[in-house]
């Protein structure tokens, strides 16, 4: 049982640290953190995989199983079926902070889309269905327009019916978005504060088609275009998040440093954020974050997840030294070695 407020999985590189801390990810969302081709977690020379975790809230134990076999997933609670995968999100959250996150920053608006979508998509299902929606639609969408190239239509009741959809999930999931940035920005400039000392500025903006109004006049106004390039060019789905630092790109003018800083920043206000909607507090699980702190950003983050009321965290790291060094004597820890 991992009951201790934070435990330490250490061992050498290949020992399977961060495949404990997917497992847990994975029994939250039905999925894994690094990849989605399910076929990528399952052990070489089996068919598929079996992931079995019991989960204490308020004195309450809830057992969880999920797996996958030649394409089928099946969900349990308790040994009852879980019909929809819907319905299951947002009944246990974790936030993950692993080596590769950089790309949130450094990537294209895709990255930083599915992250808004992750958090908003465990709190809100209504959300999640008009996401859904919309993104049925829009290949849907893109469909008719790739067949006009070879038989144009002269009824246009089915593009009507499509851009009608598109314009009110799209309308929606533009409302919710707008709603969260600004519900989250508190929360990510509080972080950046306690993780910089408070010596830079940060700014998280919001950009979207649909801050200029009228999104059925738009989807008409660019049908031309659309029939050319085979796809919808306006819509929701090409939102962006601009993080900037001091007034400028951060994935183009901030220092490595600055960049980690606001990293972490935006998932300790997405741990933050999620337990104001959730109720309960995300499990936090770090996969070998220390080795790429420098000595005052790893210190800032300790004060942090060291302090009253933060919640279960789960953290590996390759030497066990190194961590207790870093809590001190003072940080009660739970370790677990993994061996070779």
């Amino acid at each position: 049982m991992l009951e201790a407020p934070i435990t330490c999985i250490t061992g050498p590189n290949g020992t399977g640290k961060t495949n404990l801390l997917d497992a847990v990810y994975y029994l939250c969302y039905t999925k894994s953190y690094f990849t989605n081709q399910q076929q990528q977690c399952i052990q070489a020379g089996r068919e598929g995989f079996r992931i079995e975790g019991i989960f204490k809230e308020s004195g309450q134990e809830e057992t969880i199983v999920c797996k996958w076999r030649s394409g089928l997933k099946e969900i349990s609670i308790n040994g009852a079926p879980v019909e929809k995968v819907t319905d299951y999100i947002g009944r246990h959250a974790a936030v993950m902070i692993a080596p590769d996150d950089m790309e949130l920053i450094n990537d294209g608006s895709e990255q930083r889309r599915k992250w808004m979508d992750g958090i908003l998509g465990q709190t809100n299902k209504a959300y999640l269905s008009s996401l859904l929606q919309y993104q049925r639609i829009l290949q849907q969408r893109k469909a008719w327009l790739k067949l006009q190239t070879t038989y144009a239509s002269a009824d246009s009741l089915q593009l009507d019916f499509y851009d009608a959809q598109l314009v009110t999930h799209g309308t929606f999931i533009h409302q919710q978005r707008a709603h969260f940035i600004d519900s989250f920005i508190p929360f990510l400039e509080r972080f950046y504060r306690q993780l910089s000392a408070g010596n830079e500025t940060i700014r998280l903006v919001y950009e979207s088609h649909l801050h200029e109004g009228n999104y059925a006049a738009q989807l008409t106004k660019s049908l031309s275009h659309d029939l050319r390039s085979q796809r919808t060019g306006k819509g929701i789905h090409k939102d962006e998040l601009l993080f900037l630092q001091d007034g400028f790109l951060a994935r183009q003018y901030a220092s490595q440093g600055q960049k980690k800083s606001f990293l972490f920043a935006l998932k300790l206000a997405q741990h933050a954020w999620l337990s104001t909607q959730l109720g309960y507090l995300p499990i936090l699980l770090l996969d070998d974050v220390f080795e790429k702190l420098d000595q005052s950003r790893m210190e800032a983050l300790l004060r942090i997840i060291c302090g009253p009321g933060f919640g279960q965290v789960l953290l590996t790291d390759t030497h066990e030294a190194r961590v207790a060094a870093a809590f001190g004597a003072s940080i009660p820890l739970y370790f677990i070695c993994l061996e070779r």
